[in-house]
């Protein structure tokens, strides 16, 4: 971890490197993240999600290279085209590296993957040292969670931690994208 983050984000970390599930702000909604190497945390958060291990989860970086071994062999001009969005609030869809876990791809043989510019959850990847599992704070078919007390008041004790801190500005969650084809699967 690292020494220079704040000791609530060195806490935060830890949990996520014990098989914890954390809530913590993005770009436009509270997420909930978990080390995505760990099967038992992930299978964790899609029961407290009520979300199929089929629809394949994103995986949140504070840069490229954390990403980076989970993706397969992609053209320079797809690489140029993700990371010219990055750090920022695009989620895009990219071949999966063979070794990539399915829990991470659930039934697709690609991954979503977004390198995010919101402080806190940049600096939460950071200090684990590693991309974090991130999906929506919320039941499957509920609306995101906005706030803190949101999470506190619907998730409970069934989190094991929660990053109090602002939303990044967005009023939608991200934009999510085809990096082969460049389609919109989901606008923000």
């Amino acid at each position: 971890m690292a020494g220079g983050s704040p000791f609530w984000l060195r806490w935060a970390a830890s949990l996520l490197q014990c098989g914890g599930v954390v809530a913590y702000p993005t770009e436009a909604v509270y997420g909930l993240g978990c080390d995505p190497l760990q099967a038992a945390a992930v299978a964790r958060l899609l029961v407290l999600k009520n979300r199929s291990v089929a629809k394949g989860l994103i995986l949140l970086a504070a840069d490229y290279d954390q990403v980076a071994p989970y993706i397969g062999p992609v053209s320079p001009a797809v690489l140029e085209r993700c990371l010219a969005s990055w750090p920022g609030p695009v989620t895009w869809i990219l071949p999966a590296d063979p070794n990539t876990p399915h829990w991470l791809r659930g039934a697709h043989d690609t991954l979503a993957v977004r390198v995010t510019a919101h402080p806190l959850a940049s600096t939460l990847c950071r200090t684990v040292g590693h991309p974090i599992v991130s999906t929506s704070a919320n039941r499957t078919g509920k609306p995101p969670l906005r706030s803190a007390l949101a999470v506190r008041r619907t998730l409970g004790e069934s989190i094991d931690g929660l990053i109090h801190g602002p939303l990044g500005g967005a009023s939608r969650p991200t934009t999510i994208r085809d990096a082969l084809t460049g389609a919109v699967l989901r606008s923000g």
